[in-house]
Order: structure tokens, then sequence, then C-alpha cells
């Protein structure tokens, strides 16, 4: 089912990132996300529900912007 919160996401297995797209645009990187956490997120039903309770808030973050885009 699509997510009415989460547009895309990304998991990096090698650093353990998950990048996260929002409908709004913003996006995000949890590092140190386990690849269990990111396995399961990709087969939760509701997307937004999991996130918000076993992804946000639980591992570090910051927010990815224009410049991080272009430094990359």
């Amino acid at each position: 089912m699509p997510s009415t919160v989460i547009r895309r996401f990304f998991y990096d297995e090698t650093e353990g990132n998950l990048w996260v797209e929002f409908t709004t645009g913003r996006k995000y990187v949890y590092s140190g996300v386990p690849e269990e956490v990111a396995e399961t997120f990709r087969a939760a039903f509701s997307k937004g529900i999991y996130f918000n309770t076993r992804i946000r808030d639980c591992f570090p973050y910051r927010e990815v912007t224009r410049e991080d885009a272009t430094n990359s």
C-alpha cells in the first residue's frame, strides 16, 4: 500500500543508513539502522506507522539539504 507520508526510501546496508524522502520533499538520513529494521520497514503494511514507532526518534538522523546533494 502506498504511504501518504513517505515518498521513497533507500537502505545502505554497508553504512547502516536509511535514507527517507517524505511527501513534503524533505529528506533525512537515519544512521545505525539495523538491516532487520530496514527489511521490516520495507515489508510493513503501513510504512508511516512503522516509521513513527520504530525509526523516528530511535536513531540519530540529519536532514539532507540541497548542499549535501551538490557536494556528493
